[in-house]
């Protein structure tokens, strides 16, 4: 056995760690390696002509860092950003990407068995983009693949506006 193979079977074994905030009444989930860091929602420089779910872009201890809104990016509406208003600083490949939420409320580690097929929700959040349902509890969940998402066509206009 590889140590790849060592690794799948120890994370099946184990459960997965996910990041999980909150975009209005829904909780999301995502994979917490590729979390960065969290901070709190600051200004940022607006880019003309970038897609409005593209709020802009900030200097991250001298990397500039695109910003995502993803209730903009999801199509479920605006919110008034608050003290809760968080940015998810991702670490995607060899890209930084800050999404904003309205707030992260912790970690849970999910098994395989907890975690369900999604169904079916229309274009603004395709299944694509999503790896299942988790459940915990009485909590539901919506697990995103969020580097399958940042790097899909539409996000790719990210590296066309910084």
């Amino acid at each position: 056995m590889d140590a790849a193979a060592r690794d799948l079977q120890k994370v099946d074994n184990e459960g997965h760690e996910f990041l999980v905030f909150r975009l209005g009444d829904e909780e999301y989930g995502i994979d917490i390696l590729k979390v960065q860091e969290i901070r709190g929602y600051e200004g940022v420089t607006r880019i003309a002509n970038a897609p409005e779910f593209i709020k802009g872009v900030t200097n991250l201890r001298g990397v500039i860092v695109p910003i995502v809104d993803l209730r903009l990016r999801f199509d479920i509406g605006s919110a008034e950003y608050t003290g809760q208003t968080v940015v998810i600083v991702l670490n995607i490949g060899n890209r930084v990407v800050g999404i904003v939420v309205d707030g992260v409320s912790d970690v849970l580690t999910l098994s395989s068995e907890q975690i369900k097929p999604a169904p079916e929700f229309g274009a603004s959040l395709s299944t694509q983009y999503l790896t299942g349902l988790g459940s915990v509890d009485e909590r539901m969940l919506i697990l995103v693949d969020i580097e399958k998402l940042m790097t899909s066509e539409e996000m790719a206009l990210v590296d066309e506006v910084v």
